[in-house]
């Protein structure tokens, strides 16, 4: 048996995240993953604005929600949050989980319903990363 560090992408790091995945799936309740993304685009096609998700069971599990610095405060990044909780709600979500830093959404996310279930402090080092989730 050998113990070997790597610091780098691997396929090594790829298979040790299907093998946690095949794992998880044989424990825990079946449950439907679906992707949902929201975009915004310019005449031209050019990405302006967008949101990924995917709906999990009961939660839409955000894991991006980026506007273009010179759009913010237009309502557009209401409006993607806005969509994608009215489509998990068509697919049966019953909650939302999301995760800013300090310097990107908390405020937002609040105005917007979610409570904050926990903050990690000095991240990564002194910085704040928030985690929130919301009753649909």
């Amino acid at each position: 048996m050998y113990f070997r560090l790597e610091n780098k992408e691997s396929q090594k790091a790829q298979e040790i995240g299907n093998l946690i995945r095949v794992y998880n799936r044989s424990k825990r309740e079946e449950a439907e993953s679906e992707p949902l993304n929201l975009y915004v685009e310019d005449e031209m096609g050019n990405l302006m604005a967008g949101l990924v998700a995917e709906t999990f069971g009961n939660w839409l599990e955000i894991e991006y929600l980026f506007v273009k610095e010179e759009l913010r405060g237009q309502g557009i990044g209401s409006r993607l949050l806005q969509q994608a909780e009215s489509e998990a709600k068509n697919r049966n979500c019953r909650f939302t989980f999301v995760n800013t830093y300090q310097f990107q959404a908390p405020d937002f996310y609040k105005r917007h319903g979610y409570k904050e279930v926990l903050r990690l402090q000095d991240y990564p080092y002194t910085g704040q990363r928030h985690y929130y989730q919301k009753e649909l």
